[in-house]
C-alpha cells in the first residue's frame, strides 16, 4: 500500500473525460493492501465444494433451471478492483457523455479522487460478488468472485469458523447466479432502467419511475436470494447474520457515513423489504410459487406490491 503514490496519481489525473479511469484503478490499488490468495489444496477444494453444494441445493429448493458462470475467481483486493473499474466505467458512461463542466481539469481530479475512494473502500470490504456484467458490450460471460483476504479477515474479526463463513458467502452469491440464470431477461431489464435513470440525470432531470422500478427489481433480487438462503443453506446461520449486522452497526461514524454515501444502507433495506415480501408469498404459494417472479418482467413486483404481497399474488394468479 502506498498512499502517497495514490494521492499523486489522483492529482495528476488527465484525459478528456470527467474521470481518469486508468488513474482510478492505479490509485485505488495503491491505497488498498492486496491481501494474499495463496491457498492450499484443501482451501481450493473447499471453495469448489461450497459452490457446487450451493448449486445443487438451490436448484432443488427453488425449482428453477440455471447453471454457474464459467468465470469463478478467488481474488485478492486488487483483482476485485480491476474487475470493478470496468463496471464503474460502464455505468458512468452516459453521464460522462452528456456532462459539461466549467473547470474540467479540477473536476476530473475531484471525480477521480471520489471514485478511487469508493473502489478502495469497497475493495477492502466486499466478501463475494456475482457480477452480471450489466451494460457490457459483446458476449462477455457473467462472473462469480470471492475476495479471499476479506473473507479470512472478517471471519477472524467475527470469531467464526472460516470454512463455515466461506460456505455461507458462497451460498448467498450462488443464489444471485440462480436468479439471473432463471431469468435471462433480467440483465436487459436492469440495464434499461439504469440507462433511463442515468441519462435523465445527465440531462438535468430525474426519472422517478425508472429509479423506483429499478429499486423494486433490486429489492426482488435481494429478497428472493434471502429466501433461498433460508431454505437452501445446509446449516444454521442466524448467528453469522447477527454478528455481521453487529459488526456493521459497531463501526465508527466515518465508516457509517461512507456506507450511507455508497448506498449500502439502501441495499440493506432492499434485503429486509424483499425478504419480508417473499416470505409472505412463500407462506401462501411455497418456493415454487415465489419463483414465478422470474418468468417475465411483468411478474416483477411493483413498489406498492412489495409492501402488499397479496396484491402481487392476485395479479400473477
Amino acid at each position: 500500500m502506498n498512499l502517497f503514490r495514490s494521492l499523486r496519481t489522483v492529482s495528476q489525473a488527465s484525459g478528456e473525460g470527467p474521470v481518469d479511469w486508468d488513474a482510478v484503478g492505479a490509485a485505488a490499488k495503491d491505497a488498498t493492501p492486496p491481501g494474499s490468495v495463496e491457498l492450499d489444496q484443501a482451501e481450493i477444494e473447499g471453495y469448489r465444494a461450497d459452490v457446487q453444494a450451493a448449486r445443487g441445493a438451490i436448484r432443488e429448493i427453488a425449482v428453477v433451471s440455471f447453471d454457474l458462470p464459467r468465470t469463478i475467481e478467488i481474488q485478492n483486493r486488487h483483482h476485485w478492483i480491476d474487475a470493478n473499474v470496468s463496471t464503474f466505467r460502464r455505468v458512468m458512461a452516459p453521464i460522462e457523455t452528456h456532462t459539461d463542466v466549467f473547470f474540467p481539469d479540477a473536476s476530473r481530479v475531484i471525480n477521480t479522487a471520489s471514485t478511487t475512494f469508493m473502489l478502495s473502500f469497497l475493495g477492502k470490504n466486499v466478501l463475494g460478488q456475482y457480477d452480471p456484467l450489466l451494460l457490457a458490450d459483446g458476449e462477455e460471460e457473467h462472473a462469480l468472485y470471492f475476495v479471499h483476504p476479506n473473507i479470512r479477515r472478517v471471519a477472524a474479526e467475527l470469531d467464526v469458523d472460516e470454512e463455515r463463513f466461506r460456505r455461507w458467502i458462497a451460498f448467498h452469491e450462488v443464489t444471485h447466479a440462480a436468479e439471473f440464470g432463471a431469468a435471462p431477461w433480467l440483465s436487459s431489464y436492469l440495464e434499461s432502467q439504469m440507462e433511463r435513470g442515468v441519462e435523465a440525470l445527465a440531462g438535468g432531470s430525474f426519472d422517478r419511475k425508472a429509479f423506483r422500478d429499478l429499486n423494486a427489481a433490486m429489492t426482488a433480487v435481494e429478497g428472493y436470494a434471502e429466501l433461498l438462503m433460508d431454505r437452501a443453506f445446509d446449516d444454521e446461520y442466524e448467528d453469522l447474520r447477527e454478528k455481521v449486522e453487529a459488526r456493521r452497526q459497531g463501526r465508527g461514524p466515518i465508516a457509517r457515513l461512507v456506507r450511507r454515501l455508497l448506498g449500502l444502507g439502501l441495499k440493506r433495506r432492499q434485503y429486509e423489504r424483499g425478504k419480508a415480501f417473499f416470505e409472505s408469498v412463500a407462506d401462501v404459494r411455497g418456493i415454487e410459487g415465489a419463483s414465478v417472479v422470474w418468468e417475465s418482467p411483468d411478474h416483477l413486483p411493483t413498489s406498492d406490491e412489495l409492501d402488499h404481497p397479496t396484491k402481487w399474488l392476485a395479479r400473477v394468479d
